[in-house]
C-alpha cells in the first residue's frame, strides 16, 4: 500500500499545484504525452507483461457490464438527473489512474489484462459516449478509435510480441513507459486543479446530486465485476486486475465529451455535473481503490 500512496501521491500533488498555478500548461503537456507519449508507454507495458491472448474472451464481460449498466442508468433520471452522471458512472479513468495502481499493486503479468479492460472502456467512451451526450449530432468514426492511445498501442505491440525481440523491447521501454506514466497522473493532477477552480467559479445554485452516481462508480461497479468474475471462476490475477479497474474513477474524457455538448447545445447542462463527478470520484478513489485490492486480495 505505501507503493500505492508513493506512486500516486507526489504526482497528483504536484500537477494539481501546478494546475492552478499555470492554467495553460496542461493544453502544451497533454498534445505530445497523448500523441506519442500514451502509445508508445502501453506498448512497452504491454510487452513487459506479454499479450493475454487467451484473455480476450474477458473482454465480452467489460462490454457487457459497462454497456448494461449504461442502459440501466438511462432509465434512473431521477438518481442520475444528467447525461453526463449516467456515462461518469459506468466509465472509469482506466488509462491515466488506473494502469498506475496496477503497476504499483499487482505483478506485471496482470498488465495485460488492465490494458484489455481500458482498451474496452476507450471503445465503448468515444462510440456510445457522442451518441449518448449529442443525440442525433455526433458519432464516433473509425478514425476517431484508431486515434485513442490504446488503440494505437495494441496495433504496435500485437506484431512487436510475436517477434524474438518482444522482450527485450519490453525491458527497453519499461523505464520510459513508468515516466510517461508519471506525467499522464502529474497530468490528471493539473486537470483536477483547473476543474476545481472551474466549480469554485460557477454558479453556486442547485447542484445535481453525485451521490448516486459516485455510490456506482466507486462501489456498485466493482462489486458487480468482482461477483461475476468470482461466478465465471476467472484467474485471481485476473480477477483482481478486473476489480481495480472497476474501481477507478470517472474518465476524464466525459468532461470532454461533456463539453462537447454543450457547446452544440446553447443551454446544455452537462459540463458542471461532468466536472464535479470526474474531481469528487478521483479524490475518493485514493481511499476505495486500496480498499478494493484488500478486498480482492483477501478473498
Amino acid at each position: 500500500m505505501l507503493r500505492l500512496v508513493l506512486e500516486l501521491a507526489p504526482c497528483l500533488l504536484g500537477g494539481f499545484w501546478l494546475g492552478r498555478r499555470f492554467p495553460t500548461l496542461p493544453s502544451r503537456l497533454a498534445p505530445p504525452l497523448l500523441r506519442w507519449g500514451m502509445p508508445l508507454s502501453l506498448t512497452g507495458l504491454l510487452l513487459k507483461g506479454g499479450l493475454p491472448l487467451s484473455a480476450i474472451p474477458m473482454a465480452g464481460l467489460i462490454a457487457g457490464l459497462t454497456l448494461g449498466g449504461l442502459l440501466l442508468c438511462r432509465q434512473a433520471p431521477g438518481l442520475l438527473p444528467t447525461r453526463s452522471l449516467q456515462l461518469g458512472a459506468m466509465v472509469g479513468n482506466t488509462g491515466y489512474f488506473g494502469l498506475p495502481v496496477a503497476i504499483a499493486l499487482l505483478p506485471s503479468e496482470a498488465l495485460g489484462f488492465s490494458v484489455i479492460y481500458d482498451l474496452i472502456g476507450t471503445l465503448i467512451t468515444w462510440s456510445a459516449g457522442p451518441l449518448l451526450l449529442s443525440p442525433g449530432k455526433s458519432s464516433a468514426t473509425a478514425m476517431t478509435l484508431l486515434r485513442t492511445p490504446v488503440v494505437q498501442a495494441l496495433l504496435l505491440a500485437l506484431p512487436l510480441g510475436l517477434t524474438p525481440w518482444g522482450p527485450l523491447l519490453g525491458q527497453w521501454l519499461w523505464l520510459p513507459a513508468r515516466i510517461v506514466l508519471w506525467l499522464l497522473l502529474v497530468l490528471v493532477g493539473m486537470r483536477l486543479g483547473l476543474v476545481l477552480q472551474r466549480i469554485d467559479q460557477a454558479d453556486q445554485g442547485e447542484r445535481p446530486s453525485l451521490t448516486g452516481a459516485l455510490v456506482i462508480k466507486l462501489l456498485l461497479l466493482p462489486a458487480l465485476m468482482w461477483l461475476l468474475s468470482g461466478l465465471l471462476q476467472l484467474p485471481e490475477l485476473m480477477r483482481q486486475a478486473l476489480v481495480l479497474q472497476a474501481a477507478a474513477p470517472t474518465a476524464m474524457s466525459v468532461l470532454l465529451l461533456a463539453e462537447a455538448a454543450d457547446a452544440q447545445d446553447a443551454g446544455g447542462q452537462e459540463t458542471l455535473p461532468a466536472a464535479r463527478l470526474v474531481l469528487w470520484s478521483s479524490g475518493a478513489a485514493a481511499l476505495s481503490l486500496p480498499l478494493w485490492f484488500q478486498l480482492t486480495a483477501a478473498m
